[in-house]
């Protein structure tokens, strides 16, 4: 087969949405798993919306002119997130995956990205192969949680929705947690009223960008976390991922009704700074 890369434009987003649905939904099937896309018309959606975004960079692969996968690297912070890689079910096994995991790589090479995450699902032995084959080392194993809204207040932990006026604090706590800031994601989840921070003793302690899949979240502790996952707020997508180490915040959650959905593997390429608090990765990373 001659397949052929290119840049990504918002008019692959039908093409390229059915089949990130369809791969998704296939692999998830086979495995008994819910698929992290429910629909073509909301993978449609998703991927319209990182085609449209200058920070995030996409590649299609075309077969005969023909969209027959495609692949994403979220440039919006110093750390590049990878993903959702996916591949037309029918031209599965013809080394497609590879090259689309070459092409962002080389692009993260090109912007001189001194890190490369991505996130897993763990039953998906194919991916693990490739992204550890291609240098990603394993760093957590994660817990995709979900169930019904939490109404729990923490003691002392106020959860608010983020102003732009909290960006420049977040990503301070960001930097202490992490190493980097991810002020680029924040941002876009103030601008969609999805972000949220937590004040405890006259200050910011803790704020995710979306609580969910998309988002990610840092806290100066647990409790930090709890009044996130308790503040009335719905879990966007296929859960919250909490990294199963966290031991104090697992069995919280699932105490007060959230469930597993799926476990799933933090990888990494590059620079990695071992987490100094709790924090909760997104589906990138």
């Amino acid at each position: 087969m001659s397949i052929e890369l290119r840049p990504g434009t918002p008019d692959d987003a039908e093409g390229a949405g059915r089949i990130c649905y369809e791969a998704f939904h296939a692999i998830a099937t086979e495995h008994n798993f819910p698929s992290d896309f429910p629909s073509a018309e909301f993978a449609t959606f998703v991927l319209s919306t990182m085609l449209s975004n200058p920070r995030i960079y996409s590649v299609v692969a075309t077969l005969d002119g023909d969209i027959v996968g495609s692949n994403f690297l979220d440039e919006r912070s110093t750390i590049v997130g990878v993903g959702p890689i996916t591949v037309d079910p029918k031209a599965q096994n013809s080394q497609i995956g590879r090259a689309l995991m070459d092409d962002v790589m080389r692009r993260a090479d090109e912007q001189r990205a001194p890190g490369i995450r991505l996130v897993q699902s763990g039953y998906h032995n194919r991916s693990f192969s490739l992204y550890a084959k291609l240098g990603f080392d394993v760093r957590e194993q994660l817990a995709a949680l979900n169930g019904p809204v939490l109404d729990v207040e923490v003691d002392g932990h106020r959860v608010r929705p983020a102003t732009d006026a909290d960006v420049a604090g977040c990503g301070n706590l960001c930097r202490r947690v992490h190493g980097h800031d991810r002020s680029g994601e924040l941002n876009d989840g103030v601008a969609l009223g999805a972000a949220l921070v937590v004040e405890h003793d006259g200050r910011i302690t803790g704020y995710t960008s979306m609580l969910g899949y998309a988002g990610h979240a840092v806290g100066e502790s647990n409790d930090d976390l709890k009044a996130l996952l308790g503040a009335k707020q719905e879990i966007m997508g296929p859960g919250v991922l909490v990294p199963t180490r966290n031991s104090e915040l697992l069995q919280w959650s699932l105490t007060q009704g959230l469930r597993v959905v799926q476990l799933m593997t933090l990888m990494t390429k590059g620079l990695y700074t071992e987490p100094s608090a709790p924090f909760f990765p997104s589906i990138l990373y």
